[in-house]
């Protein structure tokens, strides 16, 4: 069963083909009837969502589906039941689940148990399905995300940074993270997205000068300081504010270098006003993207799991039917002594 917990759970090919998709949704919204019956999608919250819980409803009332939003806080989920009894008993009620969660080990054991695609709309570690809005975003702008160099400046530790890493490796993107020490993205990671990136001409770069970092960019990135749960400290804030994306950074990017930021923003803190609202400003595009881009990975998933299944029941159906010698009907009953 595929899912699509993390950005390299698409190849730099497969992830060609979803925005491929994406591309084609924002022509005809409606074309795509994946969901056609209609057939639901479990949409699962337990952090607070804006735009990840509107889109995805819209995209699976596009695609002809029934999206069933599910809140932590008043369901089991919230109640002590086990993700994995949680994943085996929706399975047999949809045909797909996202979730919008914390620990990527609570997502990764609800993949785990679940029998249909999972679709992670956001953990503390990764935020794939933003990537692909991001990422159809600039092909919009650029035409290409090939050879294309994508800054991002500030707190990369998390979601964000690593996701950049990744997605932007495999789209063949040249990605340079600038951010202070301890608020840099894994070694490891970082090692995986560059081997992505070998194989698609891109590279991934880590520095802890916002300016080295933005320097000729085609495409300047933040987000949020403080994600949910982390506190807003002094020093956190001290830290950091040398890597806001105000008039001064953008102007060391290349001449009208787009500025992407995936919401919400804390305007004055990791952007200001004035970069936010300017006319390099993409954020706005970028967020709308969010609906034609899930939609096209929902639909990509969706189709894999179908195949995937039919080729099941064939190969079931080979393995149960009864053995025939010389056109006449063997019936095994047992074993000789």
């Amino acid at each position: 069963m595929r899912h699509f917990l993390r950005d390299d759970d698409l190849s730099p090919a497969e992830q060609s083909v979803v925005l491929d998709a994406a591309a084609s949704m924002v022509d005809a919204p409606h074309r795509d009837k994946s969901l056609d019956g209609p057939r639901s999608v479990a949409v699962i919250f337990e952090k607070p969502s804006l735009r990840t819980r509107v889109s995805f409803e819209v995209a699976i009332a596009e695609l002809g589906g029934n999206a069933v939003v599910l809140d932590a806080q008043t369901t089991h989920f919230g109640r002590g039941e086990t993700i994995e009894d949680a994943g085996r008993v929706l399975s047999g009620y949809v045909d797909a689940i996202v979730i919008r969660t914390f620990d990527d080990q609570r997502l990764a054991a609800l993949a785990q148990a679940a029998t249909v695609p999972v679709i992670n709309a956001l953990t503390d570690g990764y935020h794939p399905c933003q990537l692909l809005a991001d990422l159809l975003t600039i092909r919009q702008l650029y035409g290409s995300t090939q050879g294309r160099t994508l800054a991002y400046v500030g707190d990369a530790a998390f979601n964000m940074g690593n996701s950049y890493a990744l997605a932007g490796a495999a789209a063949g993107m040249h990605v340079r993270i600038g951010a202070p020490a301890g608020y840099q993205p894994d070694p490891t990671l970082v090692a995986r997205a560059r081997a992505i990136a070998s194989s698609t001409g891109g590279w991934v770069t880590v520095t802890d000068d916002p300016y080295e970092a933005v320097r000729d960019a085609d495409v300047v990135a933040t987000d949020t300081w403080t994600s949910m749960g982390q506190d807003e400290s002094a020093d956190r804030i001290a830290v950091l504010t040398p890597y806001q994306l105000n008039a001064a950074l953008l102007a060391a990017a290349k001449p009208g270098a787009a500025v992407l930021h995936c919401l919400p923003a804390h305007r004055g803190e990791e952007i200001t006003d004035e970069v936010m609202d300017g006319p390099q400003s993409a954020i706005f595009q970028q967020a709308t993207n969010r609906l034609p881009a899930q939609k096209a990975v929902l639909a990509w998933l969706l189709r894999h799991a179908r195949a995937d299944s039919q080729g099941r029941n064939t190969a079931a159906k080979a393995s149960t039917a009864t053995p025939k010698h010389g056109g006449s009907v063997v019936t095994l009953v047992g074993s000789a002594a």
